[in-house]
């Protein structure tokens, strides 16, 4: 029976990236994701919001417009939808693995120590923050044996400027129970040198946090290209 006569069309009329996405994922079934490039990657993503369509140039355009796999995975929705072609249902896939980065290795520092799991604490922060365009402020709250209480964004701003307030920070810390704190922000231009306000707001914080026995145990900036510990430069 032919396709016009109502029968299933000939397998050669399949469309052509049919056969590469099972490639793709046979590929990623046997290697992981070391097997696969970057735009491979997204594709593999972009496949399950888009079933009939070949994402290839779609996956290639969005590493085109922000530069890597992680910097699409957490570009802002808003930004995302800049994309032709780039419907809600792909921006709500790639969002998914985002949250998904980020409740994996949140679940390192949870119920554990954070100051015995520090480069624990950097992972988690890298992956929350070191890919934003806009600059966050967090607050990692701990306990008495310095278990994480809570993880909250206190500020967000502009590309070099998140607002924070010291005394809303340990207004917090006591709503929370915390003993201690670490302070956590990201410099989008990807370079995570101190800045002379950094350094000054840290102490600031450190003065208000001093008579209500809050201890500030470092102040981490955190980078596309690395971190700094203020407390490892000996800043604090």
């Amino acid at each position: 029976m032919t396709k016009a006569q109502g029968g299933l069309a000939p397998a050669s009329d399949a469309p052509h990236y049919l056969g590469h996405r099972e490639r793709l994922r046979e590929r990623f079934r046997k290697g992981g994701a070391d097997a696969l490039a970057e735009y491979e990657l997204l594709e593999l993503i972009l496949f399950r919001a888009m079933p009939r369509r070949d994402v290839k140039p779609l996956a290639k355009a969005l590493l085109a417009r922000f530069g890597s796999f992680a910097e699409v995975v957490s570009a802002r929705p808003e930004r995302l939808s800049e994309i032709d072609g780039l419907g809600d249902a792909a921006i709500g896939e790639l969002k998914i693995i985002e949250a998904a980065a980020r409740r994996l290795a949140k679940s390192s520092i949870e119920n554990r120590p954070s100051l015995s799991s520090f480069s624990a604490v950097v992972d988690y922060c890298r992956t929350a923050m070191a890919f934003l365009d806009r600059e966050e402020f967090r607050i990692l709250f701990l306990d008495k044996k310095n278990h994480l209480i809570a993880d909250e964004v206190q500020g967000v701003g502009t590309i070099d400027h998140a607002p924070v307030y010291p005394r809303e920070i340990m207004r917090r810390a006591l709503e929370l129970s915390a003993s201690a704190i670490i302070l956590v922000h990201n410099h989008p231009s990807g370079d995570p040198e101190p800045s002379t306000e950094d350094i000054h707001l840290t102490h600031q914080i450190i003065a208000v946090g001093k008579p209500l026995k809050v201890a500030v145990h470092d102040h981490l900036i955190i980078g596309k290209h690395g971190h700094a510990s203020l407390k490892g430069l000996r800043l604090i």
